[in-house]
């Protein structure tokens, strides 16, 4: 009884949510928006990878995941299909360069751990979800 109980309040909660969402609808074709999902899942896996690698105290091996999953090296991933299915050609400008704007700060995250400084690549962690923050809370797909 009680699971059946939680789950009508995340049910409920979320309809409340997605009620008062405030988030620019970013429209794209099924295609487009099928790829970003897949994209987005990928990133917090290794996003999830990274984070591991950096406490376990692999700071270099973290930096070089960084730039081959999310870095500038990670971009253009899309370029060969069509149009109608590569999510950055459907999004809107401002959402793209967030996107942009992640890749960069993935890049400089790698310069930061190739050098092996722990400290410092634990400091700079953080700044590579804040891209995908400022995106997830601005735009929306659904």
């Amino acid at each position: 009884m009680l699971k059946k109980c939680v789950v009508l309040l995340v049910l409920l909660a979320g309809t409340a949510m997605a009620a008062d969402d405030v988030r620019q609808l970013a429209r794209m074709p099924p295609a487009a928006e099928a790829n970003l999902r897949e994209e987005m899942r990928a990133n917090l896996l290794a996003l999830n990878e990274i984070i591991s690698l950096t406490v376990a105290g692999k700071v270099k091996e973290a930096g070089e995941l960084a730039e081959k999953e999310l870095g500038q090296t990670a971009m253009g991933k899309n370029r060969a299909l069509p149009v109608e299915a590569r999510p950055g050609a459907n999004m809107p400008p401002a959402m793209h360069a967030l996107g942009l704007e992640g890749h960069k700060t993935a890049s400089a995250f790698a310069a930061i751990a190739a050098t092996g400084d722990r400290d410092k690549t634990l400091a700079a962690l953080p700044t590579l979800s804040a891209s995908c923050i400022g995106c997830h809370y601005s735009y929306r797909i659904r």
